[in-house]
């Protein structure tokens, strides 16, 4: 066995530094401001119709992208809702980015995606630019970020229902409903008991962990290369593509019970979310990591909702 003298490993080194891809932290920034804008523009609205009492007209409020720009102060009332929406998703996704640094994955930082949307983006998500060999270091960095994002959403959640009022009928009042997820329909119980759901108006900040929940439950999903899909991946290996292709169905059903919503992610996840990368690794995860996905699948279970959104009948 010959041994490298050690200017061959600080070669190699600084070779592997050069190639591997730097942080356009530029691009992550400019994103993030983007993703910060529509939000508030979106929250903006949130703010002044739960103030005056009426439903949230989105529709109505996209005309806040031009009153921006001739009344800069009309952003401000929705700051609490991106900011604490945005601290949600940066939770999450720096979960993952933190727990791959930690194990030597290159990782790129967060990517936001700003949209006139509902809620103002479409998400955020960071990109794997190695190989994970692991099935201990791919269940780590999967869990990582559903359990930092739902730690970062259970105190602006708890505040936004303090905050939140009783106006009879709201819930079927505008064109849209919004689910209710068990942890959200407990804490409303709590806050006010004996109300009906339809008469609870929630705070935006209330809105913006209503999000939270419903992004946690998503990449919770145990399909491909979502979040779910590498926890049970680390357990079940090469079985999960079995199963993704029976949660996939699943969700073809509960989009043509409950909202149609469903089938759109189901066809995208059919689509471009099912191949998983192999991993050749006998090793057990351990009680520790199983007691884990337990509370994801509790996680999962406060978080999920069958309709999120869904048209007034």
């Amino acid at each position: 066995m010959t041994e490298s003298p050690p200017e061959a490993g600080l070669f190699a080194f600084a070779e592997e530094f050069r190639a591997r891809p730097r942080h356009r932290y530029w691009l992550h920034a400019l994103l993030l401001v983007a993703t910060l804008l529509s939000t508030t523009v979106v929250g903006a609205g949130l703010a002044r119709s739960f103030a005056a009492g009426r439903p949230f007209d989105f529709q109505g409020d996209l005309e806040g992208y031009v009153r921006m720009w001739h009344e800069p102060s009309y952003l401000l009332p929705g700051l609490p809702f991106s900011l604490t929406l945005l601290t949600i998703l940066l939770a999450h996704e720096f979960g993952h980015f933190l727990t791959a640094r930690y194990y030597l994955v290159d990782a790129s930082l967060p990517y936001f995606i700003p949209a006139p949307t509902l809620i103002g983006t479409l998400g955020a998500f960071i990109r794997i630019r190695s190989p994970i060999l692991s099935k201990r270091v791919l269940f780590d960095i999967g869990i990582a970020g559903p359990l930092a994002g739902f730690v970062a959403l259970v105190s602006p959640l708890v505040a936004g229902v303090a905050l939140s009022k009783v106006v009879p009928g709201i819930g079927r009042s505008g064109d849209l409903v919004f689910g209710t997820p068990l942890i959200l329909r407990l804490l409303e119980w709590a806050r006010f008991p004996g109300v009906p759901l339809q008469d609870i108006y929630l705070h935006p900040v209330a809105r913006a962990a209503w999000v939270g929940l419903l992004a946690t439950a998503l990449n919770l999903l145990p399909i491909g290369q979502l979040d779910g899909g590498h926890i049970l991946y680390a357990f079940l290996g090469e079985r999960t593509k079995y199963l993704s292709r029976l949660f996939i169905f699943i969700l073809v059903l509960m989009g043509t019970f409950f909202t149609y919503s469903w089938l759109v992610w189901a066809a995208l996840l059919f689509f471009f979310g099912m191949r998983h990368p192999a991993i050749m690794d006998p090793n057990p995860l351990g009680p520790f990591r199983t007691r884990l996905a337990v509370v994801a699948l509790a996680i999962f279970i406060l978080s999920f909702t069958a309709a999120p959104v869904h048209a007034v009948p």
